[in-house]
């Protein structure tokens, strides 16, 4: 079966090169040129992604986003902006689009996007596959409450934006546990049908159904003895919430078309970004499904708020993807380290993973330059001269240093304050080493 794709995009001849592409590409895609097109498409037949323009002759992006939450379609969404529109590309992301790309659109970094969001309904990872390296105050303190519950069989909810990383701390848990050599299995719960959840996640015997020629394990059989990582488990539907509530409670299942029970000897880590306060208060989400999943819970910051993890990060996707893709690199410019820090990164990091593995395979150097981030805009607003509080204002000296190179009196300027007020409140901050 194809995925199908919508696109709603009012340059006719843009929207239809992408179909072709889609086409060539093996999905399915129809257009339409504005909102009230998308809604009637939407509602007559079912689409796996929209991807959207944020300008359109009639309605917008951001309203059709809105529109679909509150008709409850759980469909991953990717918004296309210019340059004017970036901060309504922000807003769509607070509104769970799952991303956003600048135009013009670059094929290629759109189609890595697609499959990272189509991808496979669960996939079976090998030891410390996908953790990453993390060094930031925040991060370092989620790290520890990973490694804090990993050795105790509760079930843990990690929650954050799109993006964050989520999958990564999920993993720590995992192999940082007793079950860590056993499998660890991610379940895209977004992808899953309600249709199709019995047998998906308990498995059926054979001759159940026409086409059942064979017993079928579930994501329960297949994880058995580790870790069960159902991420974006705030789109399951009620039906699919409900199977998911008795296999906690009960501890047992039972197959499709079997008699007989088995018990459930799986490790469940949860993840969203949804406000599951908010999904319980307008009934979409079971508040006593929440409290079985969230025994313990862990918060994760967007990258934005973690300016020592950027170059980090950047560092460790140019490496993976230098050798995944054979392309000789060794390191990044001055210019882009100054660029990849003071870009608001709405699409965290797997928004910065997208961006560097297209520098990595378009640089034609070694040192990879700004031309090759695909990055349109420094943000001005990413050092906040008027900091509200002590995090906004220990964030912003972070980012100043880092952009001036550690150097202080260039710092100084930057923040409009006096060098012997840089210094008293770096080390206030515990800022001495760090970034200099």
């Amino acid at each position: 079966m194809k995925y199908r794709i919508l696109i709603v995009e009012d340059n006719i001849l843009l929207s239809s090169q992408q179909k072709k592409w889609f086409e060539k590409s093996g999905y399915e895609a129809e257009t339409t040129i504005d909102e009230p097109g998308a809604r009637r498409l939407l509602k007559k037949k079912p689409f796996d992604l929209v991807l959207s323009d944020v300008r359109l002759p009639e309605g917008n992006g951001i309203s059709l986003l809105e529109w679909m939450k509150k008709e409850r379609f759980d469909i991953p969404f990717i918004i296309m902006t210019g340059y004017a529109s970036v901060p309504d590309a922000v807003k769509a992301i607070k509104l769970g689009a799952k991303d956003y790309l600048a135009k013009p659109v670059q094929m290629d970094e759109l189609q890595s996007l697609i499959k990272n969001i189509l991808h496979p309904r669960s996939v079976i990872y090998g030891k410390d596959k996908g953790i990453l390296p993390r060094n930031s105050l925040q991060m370092k303190e989620v790290e520890n409450l990973a490694h804090t519950v990993a050795p105790f069989e509760i079930t843990v909810l990690i929650l954050g934006p799109n993006g964050a990383g989520k999958e990564s701390i999920a993993q720590r848990i995992h192999y940082s546990s007793e079950r860590k050599e056993k499998p660890f299995l991610a379940v895209n719960c977004a992808v899953i049908p309600k249709e199709l959840a019995p047998t998906l996640f308990f498995g059926h015997v054979k001759g159940t159904f026409t086409g059942a020629d064979t017993d079928k394990e579930g994501f329960f059989d297949t994880a058995k003895g580790g870790t069960l990582f159902l991420d974006e488990v705030g789109t399951l539907s009620m039906e699919v919430q409900g199977m998911l509530l008795r296999i906690l409670q009960e501890g047992t299942y039972m197959p499709v078309g079997s008699n007989r029970e088995r018990s459930s000897d799986v490790r469940i880590v949860a993840a969203t970004n949804e406000d599951l306060q908010l999904a319980i208060k307008e009934k979409r989400f079971r508040e006593d499904l929440y409290h079985r999943l969230a025994e313990f819970e862990i918060v994760l910051p967007s990258l934005h708020e973690c300016p020592e993890d950027i170059l980090p990060l950047a560092e460790h996707f140019r490496i993976k993807f230098s050798k995944e893709l054979r392309r000789n690199t060794e390191g990044f410019s001055n210019d882009a380290e100054q660029l990849l820090m003071t870009y608001k990164w709405p699409g965290n990091v797997r928004e910065l993973q997208n961006k560097i593995k297209r520098a990595v395979l378009l640089s034609k150097h070694p040192v990879i330059d700004t031309t090759y981030l695909n990055i349109k805009e420094i943000q001005e607003e990413q050092i906040n001269l008027f900091p509200e509080n002590e995090t906004e204002e220990r964030l912003s000296i972070i980012r100043a240093l880092k952009i001036c190179a550690g150097n202080r009196k260039r710092t100084a300027e930057m923040l409009h304050i006096d060098p012997s007020t840089l210094y008293r409140k770096m080390k206030k901050y515990g800022l001495n080493g760090k970034c200099t």
